[in-house]
């Protein structure tokens, strides 16, 4: 997964109606307005330092950093701008957008020292996971095989007790398991950034609030979903995000953890409604269109519900709007 993934964003800009797939910032302004003043509105808060950065996960075409760092602008926040991507498709559109940024190509190039504002839109979700299958013999980890001139998932001779909860481990044959360990070093070091340099991260993605059992390794191709066993590097492999598993590795770095919490409550309570009626009247021929993207973000049937919206606070910042 990690490998398909490197190449397919390589080597393309994957996003918006010619490409695989629209995230919520290709939506709509607004989702980026709203996490900005939501950055903006802990850093006033904190007492606005001086120094605090802010920091994207995975930034897409640079859209939400744009949206966010404007709205933030407007709070009388101006932070340097830190962009973690390694896509060079992506980081010159990213370079259109945000002409400032500067670019990592992980995190523990970030800087030292000074408050940190991070977010992190469906980042998690496109990490590698490690799948785990129940056989008649106990768990076993799953391997991939070739069946022919296609991959298959095989389940392999290691024995991975130890990372089964307890409650999940007498579960029935052919029962998947999904952990992923990229995903919560990540959060770790973050987490630990925040518990000494001070600030917050948002983490907003699709998943679950509890580990539980599942496949959910999936494929996109021209918005539709794909056979994530075929044609690797070139569709976009992702995997629910597990926000149990994040949460309990940041909290044991010190980090005070709100959420998660449905993506469209979240907006709602953050006042996208006010903000889509402000953007109506100063525009009333985009009415239609603004209702149809706020619609989309926080209706339960659209991504209201299948995406979550979890914070990291340093225990020095004080508590976030929205949980």
């Amino acid at each position: 997964m990690a490998e398909a993934n490197a190449h397919y964003y390589g080597s393309r800009d994957p996003l918006g109606a010619a490409g695989d797939f629209t995230t919520a910032p290709e939506i709509s302004q607004m989702f980026g307005e709203l996490i900005g003043l939501w950055l903006a509105d802990l850093w006033m808060r904190a007492g606005r330092p001086a120094t605090a950065h802010y920091v994207e996960l995975g930034p897409g075409r640079g859209t939400l950093a744009a949206d966010a760092l404007r709205a933030m602008r407007s709070a009388g926040l101006e932070p340097p701008a830190e962009l973690v991507e390694t896509s060079p498709a992506l980081r010159e559109a990213q370079a259109d957008r945000v002409p400032a940024a500067r670019w990592h190509g992980d995190v523990a190039s970030l800087p030292e020292n000074v408050p940190l504002l991070i977010v992190a839109n469906e980042f998690f979700d496109a990490l590698p996971v490690h799948q785990l299958v129940a056989t008649e013999r106990g768990w076993r980890e799953r391997m991939v095989a070739l069946d022919g001139d296609r991959f298959a998932p095989v389940a392999g001779s290691q024995r991975p007790d130890a990372a089964v909860p307890e409650r999940l481990r007498n579960a029935s044959p052919g029962s998947i398991l999904e952990t992923s360990p990229a995903s919560v070093a990540i959060v770790r070091e973050l987490a630990r950034r925040l518990a000494d340099q001070g600030g917050a991260a948002l983490i907003v993605d699709y998943g679950h609030e509890r580990t539980g059992l599942g496949d959910t390794l999936q494929a996109v191709e021209r918005h539709a979903y794909a056979d994530p066993w075929e044609a690797p590097g070139a569709r976009d492999l992702t995997a629910h995000v597990d926000f149990e598993a994040l949460a309990e590795a940041a909290r044991g770095e010190g980090v005070r953890v709100c959420g998660p919490r449905e993506q469209g409550e979240w907006l709602k309570t953050m006042g996208i409604h006010v903000r889509a009626a402000s953007l109506t009247k100063a525009a009333p021929e985009r009415g239609d269109e603004i209702a149809t993207a706020r619609d989309r973000l926080t209706q339960p049937d659209q991504m209201g519900s299948l995406f979550k919206v979890m914070a990291l606070i340093s225990r020095d910042w004080p508590e976030p709007e929205g949980f």
